[in-house]
C-alpha cells in the first residue's frame, strides 16, 4: 500500500518543478523583519528556504531588520527609545548600539545559518564592504503644525537610499553568494545612517530588477478593511494608494508597501508581504499555485 504522505510530498515536488524552473537564475529580495526576528525556530526555517531557493538555481538576497534587538540593548544601555512619526530619533549613541546589534549580531548569526544551509554567505554592512548608501532623511512636520512653520523635522542619523551598488551585488550572485545586508547606510562623507531595513529591501530589488520582493514579517498581508476576513491576496498599486489615503494601511505596514512600490515602479515583476510565522512561509509563497499573504502587482 503506497503511504498518503510519501503521495502528498510527490505532489508538492512536481507542483514545485514548474516554479523552479521559472525562477531559475532568477534574482530573489528576501526583507525579514518583526517578531520572527525573536523566533530562532521560525528565522531558522526561513533561512532553510533561503539555502533551499540558492541549490535549485536561483539568486536569493537577504535584507535584515533588528528593530526590538536594537531597542533592548539601548534599555540595556540605559537609553530610552524615542519615535518620531513612527521613526527611531537616532543619535550617534544610539547609532553605534544599532550598528553593533544588526552587524555584529544579527547578520553575523543569518551569515552562519544560510551558510550551514548549504549556502555560501557573505555580510554586507557598514564594518566590511557596504552596499547601500544614503541621504540623510528630514520628516515633513503635521499637517495641523501651524507653528513650525513647514519645517522639516530632524530625526538624528537616519537615511534614505540614494544608491545601491548593484556591480558588486551582481558580481556576488555570479560567483555563487548570498549576499546578507543590513540596513547601515553610508552618506557621500562616509558617515553612518541607520535606514529603515523595508526601504532598503524596496532598493535593492529595483536597482537589480529583481524578479520577485519577498516582505516576510509578522503579519497575514494586507486587510482592506477591519474586518478579519478582509485580508486581499493580490493587490495593484493603485489599489495600494487607495488604501493608504483612506487610512486603512497605515503605520508600521506603509514602509512595506512602500517598498514595494518602489520596486515595481524600477520593473520588478511581483512584489508579496507574507507571515514569517508560518512555517517555511516563503517555500509556500515561490513554489506553490496558492501562496500565502499578499501579492502586489503595478
Amino acid at each position: 500500500m503506497i503511504n498518503p504522505d510519501a503521495l502528498i510530498k510527490a505532489e508538492a515536488l512536481v507542483e514545485a518543478h514548474q516554479y523552479i524552473r521559472r525562477f531559475a537564475g532568477k534574482t530573489i529580495v528576501v526583507k525579514v523583519g518583526g517578531s520572527i526576528m525573536d523566533d530562532e525556530q521560525a528565522l531558522r526555517k526561513l533561512l532553510v528556504d533561503v539555502g533551499f531557493m540558492h541549490a535549485v538555481g536561483m539568486r536569493p538576497i537577504v535584507v535584515h531588520g533588528g528593530g526590538k534587538a536594537i531597542t533592548e540593548a539601548m534599555q540595556q544601555a540605559g537609553l530610552e527609545a524615542q519615535f518620531v512619526q513612527g521613526r527611531r530619533y537616532t543619535d550617534e549613541r544610539t547609532l553605534a548600539i544599532a550598528e553593533h546589534v544588526l552587524v555584529n549580531q544579527i547578520n553575523k548569526w543569518i551569515v552562519e545559518e544560510i551558510t550551514n544551509a548549504g549556502a555560501p554567505a557573505m555580510g554586507l554592512h557598514s564594518l566590511s564592504s557596504c552596499v547601500v548608501f544614503g541621504e540623510k532623511l528630514f520628516l515633513d512636520p503635521p499637517a495641523d503644525d501651524a507653528g513650525g512653520a513647514g519645517r522639516k523635522i530632524d530625526i538624528g542619523l537616519v537615511g534614505r537610499v540614494k544608491r545601491v551598488n548593484q556591480e558588486l551585488l551582481a558580481a556576488l550572485l555570479d560567483a555563487g553568494h548570498v549576499p546578507v545586508i543590513a540596513p547601515i547606510a553610508r552618506d557621500g562623507s562616509g558617515g553612518k545612517l541607520n535606514i529603515n531595513a523595508d526601504s532598503v529591501a524596496g532598493h535593492v530589488a529595483a536597482a537589480l530588477k529583481a524578479e520577485k520582493l519577498v516582505l516576510v514579517s509578522d503579519t497575514h498581508g494586507i486587510r482592506t478593511t477591519d474586518a478579519p476576513d478582509s485580508l486581499a491576496s493580490q493587490l495593484t498599486e493603485d489599489e495600494i494608494k487607495q488604501l493608504i489615503r483612506s487610512g486603512v494601511i497605515a503605520a508600521g505596514m506603509l514602509p512595506k508597501v512602500e517598498a514595494c512600490i518602489t520596486a515595481l515602479e524600477a520593473g520588478v515583476t511581483r512584489t508579496h508581504i507574507v507571515d514569517g510565522r508560518v512555517s517555511h512561509s516563503l517555500m509556500l509563497e515561490v513554489y506553490t499555485d496558492r501562496g500565502i499573504g499578499t501579492m502586489i502587482v503595478l
